[in-house]
Order: C-alpha cells, then structure tokens, then sequence
C-alpha cells in the first residue's frame, strides 16, 4: 500500500484564451490519483470541506479508486488560483487551510500495511498541518519507503531560510527526492542545481532527482549520476507535470521492488542503468500530462 499526506484543493485556473475552469488538485493528491492511475494501491491522508468543492474532490479520488483515509470537516475546502502564461505555463495564488488535528491517534491504523509514504509541496512547509505531516514520515519511516517533493511555493511561504531548514528536516528522513531546478535554485541561490542536489544525497536520500522542463530530468546517486530526454510535446499547460512525474518515479522504484524499509541497502545500491530508465518513464509520463489541459496523469496503459 503506499499512503500519501498533504494537501487537497481546489485548481481553478485562468487564461486568455481558454474559460476558467475548476477541478480537484494539490501537489499530494495529483501524486497519489498519478500512481493509482498507474495500477497501484493508494491511500491519500488530507483534509477538504463538507461543501460543494469538498463534493468535487471526494468524487475525484473515488472515481480514481484512491482510499480516502479522512473524512471531510466543517472548515472551507482549499482553493489554488492558477494563472496560465501565453505558453501554458502557470503562476499559483492560494486560500488555504492546513491542519490535521487527531491524526496521531489514528497513525497506528492509517499507517498498517504501508510500503511507502509520500508527502510534499505545502503540506510539509505550512502550519500547523507541517508539523503533523513531519511526525507521520518520522512515524511511517521504520517500515516504509520515503518519498518527498518540496514542490516549493514562494509567494504561500516567503521566508526561504524557513523553506529550506524545513525542507531539510524531510529530506534527512527521505529514500527518494525529487525537486525542480527552479526550488533548489530558490532554496540554494548560490549554488549550482546539480551541486545543491549532492548535497541533498550527502544528508540521507538513495536518489535525488532534478526536472529540469524541456531539458529533461537529471539524477543522482552513490552509483553515479544520469539524465533522460523530455519527450517533445505540444505543450496545452503545465499543471500537473511534476506531480505525473513523481507518481511515475514511485512507480518505476515499485515495478523495482525498491519500496519498503528492508530494501533500503539495494535502493541505496541502485545502477545508473535503473535510475536512467525508471526517471526516463517517468518523463514520459509528465510529457502526456503537459500535452493536456489540467492535471491529468496517464494512465498505464499510455505508459506502455
């Protein structure tokens, strides 16, 4: 089972060209609908409304066949306003809430059977929620594989010696990360991409992995280091593609069989070989989901 924490909401997004339009979204649940999609149990632990967008994402994960670990509470469902670029790219505004009050209580059952846990983006840099997602990962670590995105927002968290001390306490706890160029070029301005992204591997991760847009993914780790090509698409929008790549790099490390505490020293040994193919799946799963408007993952089926 692999169990994901963090934020649910609302995209609405804005363009010239296009009407607006709503639709489920949020860094963590995009990742866990992109693995479910690709064939995998899936838990998604986060918060949304009793009201009629707390409906629209409650229905996305069932459509989906997500689990949905909580049920939905009286506060406003989160909205992110999303601002599409003549080239489809997108600039975010955000009204959120993020907490998760009594979660401790209900780890030990949430957590039963968990393989591998993935949180990322706001949910492990806004509180309080971010000290409860923290407590979950420091919890799930013993038995499951680790996987974190920062997924970085500056205009929600504006501080970045904040942004990066937090990001460092998950990436100490994690066995796989993946950041843009554009979050480790915030979090270390004075440092190249890939030097800040060794440094990372130096804290604890097996794998850190950098998308790098139309240039394609770069990776690393104690084997050495690889890239991959990004397959050339007519590009509709980019909502979404980082969070289809993640779900597909999980997918590539399970196809593996690298999830799970006790495969900790193999995923650690991992080839240049297995690294360049499982990031170059994974970039290919992004370039099908920029080729459509939204966040919408590929499925598997796409994927073959």
């Amino acid at each position: 089972m692999i169990t994901v924490i963090g934020e649910a909401l609302i995209d609405e997004v804005l363009s010239d060209t296009a009407p607006r339009r709503s639709h489920p979204g949020g860094s963590p649940l995009n990742v866990a609908v992109g693995v479910a999609r690709l064939g995998r149990p899936v838990q998604f632990i986060g918060r949304y409304g009793n009201d009629a967008n707390g409906v629209l994402i409650a229905e996305h994960l069932k459509k989906n066949s997500v689990l949905a670990a909580l049920p939905a509470d009286d506060r406003p469902t989160s909205v992110a306003t999303a601002t599409l670029d003549p080239a489809g790219g997108a600039r975010y505004t955000f009204d959120l809430e993020w907490s998760l009050p009594g979660l401790a209580e209900e780890l030990p059952r949430l957590l039963e059977g968990t393989t591998l846990l993935h949180t990322g983006s706001i949910a492990t840099m806004l509180s309080p929620g971010a000290h409860e997602v923290l407590a979950t990962v420091e919890r799930a670590h013993p038995q499951a594989t680790i996987t974190f995105d920062p997924n970085c927002r500056p205009t929600i968290i504006t501080d970045v010696s904040y942004a990066r001390e937090q990001a460092e306490k998950f990436v100490r706890l994690a066995d796989v990360v993946k950041a843009s160029d554009e979050d480790l070029a915030w979090l270390y301005p004075d440092l190249p991409v890939e030097d800040a992204a060794r440094a990372w591997l130096q804290m604890s991760p097996a794998v850190v992995v950098v998308t790098r847009g139309s240039r394609g993914p770069w990776a690393v780790a104690a084997s050495g280091s690889c890239e991959a090509p990004a397959p050339a698409v007519a590009v509709a929008d980019t909502v979404g593609a980082g969070d289809s790549f993640m779900s597909a790099l999980i997918a590539g490390l399970m196809d593996r069989d690298f999830d799970g505490a006790a495969r900790r020293p193999e995923l650690r040994k991992i080839g240049v070989g297995d690294l360049e193919a499982v990031i170059a799946y994974a970039a290919r799963a992004a370039a099908i989901t920029v080729s459509r408007p939204g966040a919408d993952p590929p499925r598997r089926s796409e994927l073959i």
